[in-house]
């Protein structure tokens, strides 16, 4: 099994549908059974030969991770084995990419194989009309059909690029101070549906000083894994979020405590 950490190193997602549009496994028609794209897969971009991780929900909610830090989200679609992403693409925050922006927009289309393989192909512009392309060959992860569970959150976390503290509850409650940014961060992480490793985030940050001060009150939503294939465990959590002022991907990696 691969760890996600090592799959995406120094960097501070589906009820399954029916009909040809759905993400999950369904004999919707006596011709065509469509396969499942919900789970972890990992593996790597033979354009670039960077590592990438997809988290794919039970209810469509993809993120594509990149090892450079770069995040690509959209809702999965797929029909027979086809798979389609809309994807809106974000640097990690404070990275750009190459030609120095931060956002922009693009598709994920290829093949996927229930709980088997994932090979598709990335086509994406940035904001500043730079095209960025990628082939992605992906293998389902033995992570994905660990059960999830706020017992199993429920922890201390030291973040290991910021070393930001954050806590999270029996009851799924998270909050973290971060004494260099000056970040407060308060929200939720929550599971529906209990059969894979795959969690829903939502926080908002408040307090925020110097260059995290765009963030002060944007709304931050996206999906997390419990990797506890590493020691110590580790909560891998890709959010993003928009203001008047901008759009903003963060991926953050906790270590428990």
């Amino acid at each position: 099994m691969r760890s996600l950490s090592s799959a995406l190193p120094g960097t501070s997602l589906l009820i399954l549908l029916t009909g040809c549009t759905g993400v999950g496994g369904d004999t919707g028609s006596s011709t065509t059974t469509n396969q499942s794209a919900v789970g972890i897969w990992s593996g790597s971009d033979s354009v670039t030969g960077l590592a990438v991780t997809a988290i794919v929900n039970s209810s469509g909610d993809a993120e594509f991770l990149r090892s450079d830090g770069a995040q690509f989200a959209g809702t999965a679609q797929v029909s027979g084995s086809s798979l389609a992403v809309a994807v809106d693409g974000y640097s990690n925050f404070t990275t750009t990419f190459s030609d120095g922006t931060t956002t922009g927009v693009g598709t994920i289309s290829g093949t996927v194989t229930t709980s088997t393989t994932m090979t598709v192909n990335l086509s994406f512009t940035t904001s500043g009309d730079t095209t960025i392309t990628g082939t992605w060959t992906l293998s389902y992860d033995s992570l994905s059909t660990l059960a999830s569970s706020l017992a199993a959150v429920n922890a201390n976390y030291t973040d290991g690029t910021t070393g930001a503290t954050v806590s999270i509850d029996g009851l799924g409650d998270v909050n973290s101070q971060d004494a260099t940014t000056g970040c407060v961060m308060n929200g939720t992480i929550s599971t529906s549906d209990t059969a894979y490793d795959i969690y829903q985030v939502n926080f908002t940050y408040k307090s925020c000083t110097g260059n995290y001060a765009v963030l002060n009150d944007v709304e931050m939503s996206g999906l997390a894994v419990l990797d506890t294939g590493v020691s110590p465990q580790q909560l891998v959590i890709a959010v993003t979020g928009q203001s008047s002022s901008g759009s903003y991907g963060i991926t953050s990696y906790l270590n428990a405590t």
